[in-house]
């Protein structure tokens, strides 16, 4: 790996679908830009995803769709050291040695576990009770400053801060504490039903969908019964929450005075949404369906970022396996 003096950041996605505007705006959209100041690793979390896609064809098809999104988005694999989770082992083997550290209680305070517990889920996967500690090993795998993250991510990062403690106490300093990367502004975006939108609350608006399917999307999206001629509040609007993501501050203006006004319905707030999204993402539309047939040169592009990430993880795995006393040579 070429030497530089940015900060390092480590993020990963789960391919559980199709993107949507809440994984773009929470988090997509962050890793590109962070692309021009910091060194960049970006993975897909295709082994964090096993814990709820059981079906082969149906996870090629996520990881593919995925990887073609964020090209398509701008992600420039010259930039961004970017590769599939399940490609590098390494993942995995720290996953274990870390396993060996971490307390049952520990992993019981995960939010993720408590809310499967919560909602009656009684046989929950090992994998789900343990996603804090691989997730611990993909971050500390490659020493990174920072972690971007939505605050509903917040802990786990936490975790696998403690977890770095607990390793570096006992068997020396080894990795690196890093600190969770949030922006506030886009922490949690709301769906078409006004809950953070999330496609196992089926209130998602697909980016990259035919132009019929993401109008009836938006076109769902829930408002209040106030008045066509009545004046409206934006900040209590799904709509116009959503909306104020990808405008400009006079395009926000605009809408809010509208709003404030009276005379302008949800329906146009829609339809002025809907508009938006396909002039923001015109250009990233018409550039996935260009290379989406491109098989050859998206696998080659993650082949090669998981031969850069490789020699990162080799090289800290390697001093894991030396302190824990593992014979290496």
């Amino acid at each position: 790996m070429p030497q530089t003096n940015k900060k390092r950041i480590l993020s990963g996605i789960q391919p559980s679908g199709r993107p949507h505007l809440g994984n773009y705006l929470g988090a997509m959209r962050q890793h590109i830009e962070m692309q021009k100041d910091f060194e960049c690793f970006l993975f897909i979390a295709d082994l964090h995803a096993l814990t709820t896609v059981h079906d082969a064809k149906q996870m090629q098809s996520n990881t593919y769709d995925l990887a073609v999104s964020y090209l398509a988005l701008g992600l420039d694999p010259e930039k961004t050291v970017f590769f599939k989770q399940s490609d590098v082992p390494e993942h995995t083997e720290l996953f274990w040695i870390f396993d060996c550290l971490v307390k049952m209680p520990f992993l019981e305070r995960a939010h993720a576990w408590k809310d499967a517990k919560a909602k009656g889920k009684k046989e929950e996967s090992v994998g789900l009770f343990n996603y804090p500690v691989l997730q611990a090993a993909d971050i500390l795998l490659y020493q990174p400053d920072l972690v971007p993250v939505g605050k509903d991510q917040k802990q786990h990062i936490e975790m696998s801060r403690d977890i770095a403690t607990t390793f570096n106490t006992t068997f020396g300093e080894t990795f690196k504490i890093p600190e969770p990367f949030i922006k506030d502004e886009v922490a949690v975006v709301p769906g078409t039903d006004g809950q953070k939108m999330s496609k196992s609350y089926n209130n998602t608006i697909d980016i990259f969908a035919e132009e019929n399917e993401l109008k009836k999307q938006v076109m769902s999206i829930v408002t209040d019964s106030t008045p066509l001629e009545e004046p409206k509040d934006p900040k209590k609007c799904n709509v116009f929450n959503l909306y104020k993501l990808l405008a400009t501050k006079e395009e926000i203006k605009d809408l809010e005075s509208k709003y404030k006004k009276g005379g302008f319905g949800y329906g146009d707030a829609k339809k002025t949404l809907l508009a938006k999204i396909l002039e923001y993402f015109k250009e990233a539309r018409e550039k996935y369906k260009t290379i989406y047939p491109q098989k050859e040169m998206i696998y080659d592009i993650l082949g090669n970022g998981s031969r850069k990430a490789k020699i990162l993880a080799s090289k800290t795995l390697t001093e894991v396996k030396t302190k824990v006393g593992y014979i290496t040579r």
